[in-house]
Formats: structure tokens, sequence, C-alpha cells
């Protein structure tokens, strides 16, 4: 995006909390575009953005250590209003002359606030004399207020849990509104953002695709540009976007690498043709990703086998095609967010091949991320607003090694083609019962195990098929789907009898953490 795209922003200064993606939802569902930067390069950001308000994150830091982090001054002497939240609360109250201590009874979990006052974020949601649930965690707190802010609510351990100036429009909690469990949070986010700072909440996807597809005009020009697609969701919508954007100068390649689930690669490639006029080309590389993988049973060893031959492939395809000057990829903003981590600290590796991480530094491309600035429910809204179909839209992420990962153990064609039967088998099932939206992601997996059965009057002695299903709201902590017992006999049953090689099912039933969603 140009810097000009978003004349209505809010700066979230991060200093480290678990949670500052949260307060960037929780401003984004108000409909106001905002934007989280590193308290290191907050003064850039400051500049770059000329924010209408700033939030201050929480941080496992303490303002009383040597070197703990601070606002930038030019915050304060900008005459924006700021909202301090739990450490952002306390460097307001140290950098503009209150008192901060440590060693006061430490607060974490449920509190109730009491309001004592009137304040411009109680608009339509609290008055004096009620009580509200709020969030607490914190170990340090503020003990003198800085010059022209009152306490406006308070909780038993936290004297000055809710403070205000509002004559310079400074409001700082002592709890955390951005979590769940501050159930009025979003609200006193909202009234902030548009009562205190003025903003229209008219932040809009169509809005947004418009900008979109003028800084990619902008940035591609008249060259071209190649995209990696996988189906997923992420690929899909940038593809369609960039083809707004550009039309024929994009060219996509599907590499097809034989780890993808039953009739996959051709339903994808036909939903493209069929409903977009774009160039697609489908590459189906399996022998030879195939060919390296067999016997290779280390997950590590498997993704980076696959990552090395999904780079070469693509890059010969893209050489036939005469090069291209930019790469597309599907990157979403927590990579983005993660990989500017607060610490500084290098960015994450990524772990599914399709953001093609060796590509742009060998073929010498610039990237095009139309996604970078959105999350990934905001991606789906995109896509609808694209005419995606829904059962695009809706799919379970899928990971970039595909079933290599789902096949502990060494690798072979044969095992490869029963996962591919009993997966599809367990989907079929999945969505017969009416339950493919209510969960995360389902998948088969089969286990490097044989056991002995009986079939008819004969013995067998074949493999066992685990089954996994998650609930998940961003895939960072997931719970496994509890079932009934019949879905999971009628699932196993017609897996077992239609499959060659299962003579056994089990369920998974293992949450993240400590598990993984993945097997490998």
């Amino acid at each position: 995006m140009t810097e000009t795209a978003h004349p209505d922003t809010v700066l979230i200064v991060d200093f480290g909390s678990q949670v500052t993606q949260l307060i960037a939802r929780r401003v984004r569902e108000a409909g106001v575009y905002c934007e989280i930067v590193p308290f290191q390069s907050a003064e850039e950001g400051f500049e770059r953005l000329s924010p209408k308000a700033v939030i201050l994150s929480g941080s496992p830091a303490s303002t009383l250590d040597i070197g703990s982090p601070r606002a930038p001054s030019v915050i304060f002497e900008s005459g924006v209003p700021v909202f301090g939240i739990c450490y952002g609360q306390q460097t307001m109250c140290a950098q503009l002359g209150g008192k901060v201590e440590s060693g006061h009874h430490r607060e974490f979990g449920r509190a109730f606030l009491e309001v004592e006052k009137d304040c411009e974020l109680f608009e339509g949601l609290w008055s004096v004399g009620s009580r509200h649930q709020v969030w607490m965690s914190h170990g340090d707190r503020v003990t003198a207020l800085p010059p022209g802010f009152g306490v406006v609510a308070t909780s038993p351990n936290a004297p000055f849990a809710f403070i205000a100036d509002e004559t310079r429009k400074y409001y700082a909690v002592q709890f955390h509104p951005e979590v769940v469990h501050t159930p009025d949070g979003a609200k006193l986010i909202a009234n902030f953002v548009h009562h205190v700072a003025g903003i229209k909440g008219d932040w809009t996807m169509s809005a947004y695709r418009a900008r979109a597809v003028e800084a990619i005009r902008e940035q591609v020009g008249d060259r071209k540009v190649i995209c990696a697609l996988s189906g997923g969701v992420d690929s899909s919508v940038a593809a369609l976007l960039i083809h707004e954007a550009v039309g024929d100068q994009l060219t996509c390649i599907l590499v097809d690498h034989g780890l993808m689930r039953k009739d996959e690669a051709a339903n994808v490639v036909a939903m493209f043709r069929e409903h977009y006029n774009l160039s697609l080309l489908h590459i189906d590389a399996s022998d030879r990703f195939i060919g390296e993988l067999e016997g290779v049973s280390d997950p590590e060893t498997k993704r980076k086998i696959i990552g090395r031959l999904f780079i070469e492939v693509f890059e010969e395809e893209a050489k036939k095609l005469g090069g291209a000057d930019f790469l597309a990829q599907g990157t979403l903003y927590p990579d983005v967010i993660e990989s500017v981590s607060f610490t500084g600290g290098p960015s994450v590796t990524i772990k599914s091949h399709h953001n093609v991480g060796g590509l742009p530094e060998r073929m010498n491309m610039q990237l095009v991320e139309p996604l970078r600035e959105l999350f990934k429910d905001e991606v789906r809204v995109l896509g609808r607003e694209l005419g995606l179909p829904e059962s695009f839209i809706g799919r379970h992420p899928f990971p970039g090694p595909g079933l290599a990962i789902r096949c502990p153990g060494g690798i072979t064609r044969d095992k490869l083609e029963i996962l591919r039967e009993a997966d599809a088998i367990y989907l079929d099932e999945i969505r017969k019962a009416g339950l493919y939206d209510a969960i995360w992601q389902a998948f088969a997996v089969l286990l490097p195990v044989q056991t002995v059965g009986v079939m008819g009057d004969g013995r067998t002695y074949e493999y066992v098929c685990a089954l996994r299903a998650v609930t998940s709201v961003d895939g960072m902590t997931a719970d496994f789907y509890h079932y009934d017992m019949e879905f999971l006999g009628r699932a196993a049953t017609r897996i077992i009898n239609e499959v060659r090689g299962i003579n056994r099912v089990v369920y998974d039933v293992t949450s993240k953490p400590p598990g993984t969603i993945e097997w490998e």
C-alpha cells in the first residue's frame, strides 16, 4: 500500500504484549484502519502514517527497569488522542510526570471496576456507580497521576484502574480491554476511535479492494507478475486481486507435488478456469517430488526436500515464460507482525513453502503482497467481495508440504494413495453431517503401524488411520473437536470398508498445546 492509502489511521505502538494483535482486531472491527509498529520504530511510524489517534500496548517489561521501552515524545507533543493499556498506562504516567511503583498487589485475571465519574469513553456504555468485569494482568501499578489526569474508575486493587485527561484526550487503563474477558472492552476501544478521535467507521473491504488495486498498478506498471497458486484462500484471493489490477500481466502457476488431497489440483484449476479468465499453468511434478521423497521419514528433511523442489520447478516454469519482474505471495498481517517482532529479532521461518522463500533472491524478483495488511478472516471477506465461491473461502487450512507430513515414517506412493482415499471419505462424512464449518481443520493421518484385524473369515495385517479435528480461532491454540461416537463409528466403518490397506481407525484427542495441530 502507499502511504496515502489510509487517511484515517490509528497507530498501535507495540511494547511486546502477547495480545497486541487483539487491539488491532478491535480497532478494525470498529471499521477503522490501524497498523502495529514496534516501539523502536514508533517515531518513524508516527511520521509515516500521520495517525488520528495512538494506542499504547501492554508489555512484559517494567517501566522501573533501566532502558525499559518508552513512547516517542512526538506522540505527546502532537496533540492526537492517546489511549494507554496496562504498560501503556504506566509509561504514559512515567513520561508525563506521574509515578509508577512495583511491589504492590499483583493482579492477574478477573476484576471488577466501579465507575466513579463520567468519561467520554463511557458514552452509551457505562454510568456512574455501575460495576463492570475487566481482565487484569500486571505487576507494577501507577501510584501518582500526572498533572491534568483524574480517576474515572477504580478496582479493589487498582485505585487508578481507569484514568483520563479529557482536555488533552488522554485515556489510560490498567486492565486489558482488547481481550474477550473484558466484555465491554471492544466498545471502549470503539468509543475511543469514534467519539474521541472522531474517525468514521468506514474502513470497508470494498474501499480496501479499490486502494489495493491502485497500489498494485502503481507498483507493477506494465511488467509481468507470477503467482504461486496453491488453491488455499490466501493465494487465491491474492491472485484475483492482482488479476483485477493488471489482467494478463499475471500468470499463475500451480505446482502439483502429488501431495495434495484427492482431486484437489483438478478442482482448483477447474474453478479458476471456469470463473476467471486468467492465465493458469498446471504443472504435474508429482513423479519428481515423490521420487525424491520415497523412503524419507524425518519430517524436517521432508519439508526441506519439498521446499527445494518447489523452488526448482517454479523457477524452471518461470524461465519458460521468459521470466517475470514480480512474484506474488499471499503473505498476511500476522506473518508481517511476527517478522518485525518487538524484540527486533530475525523474522520467523515461514513454515509453508507457498511463501516461496528462496525465489526473489535467486531470480531477482520483487514481491507483490497485496494481503500483507489483512488478518485471515478479513482475507475471507475480501474473497467474498471478489466473488470467490464459498467452497473456497471456507476451506480448512492445508499445510504446504501436504500429505507428506500426514504420513509419519517413510513415504511411498501406495501409502499416499491409501491416505488420500481415507481423507476424502472422512471429509465427505464431515460435510454430510453439516460439521465442516464448525471445525477449523480436519484430516486423516496414516500411521507407520500395522495391526492384526479380521475381515470376513480372513486375517488382515494393515495400517492404522488416525483422525484429527480441531476447533480454533487463529491456529495458535486449538482444542480437539468433540464428535459424538455415532459419527466416529460411521466414519471409521466407511474407511475400513472402502480403503484397502486400513483395518483400524483411532481418534486423536490432543489439544494444542501440548500437541501441534499437524502430526509432523
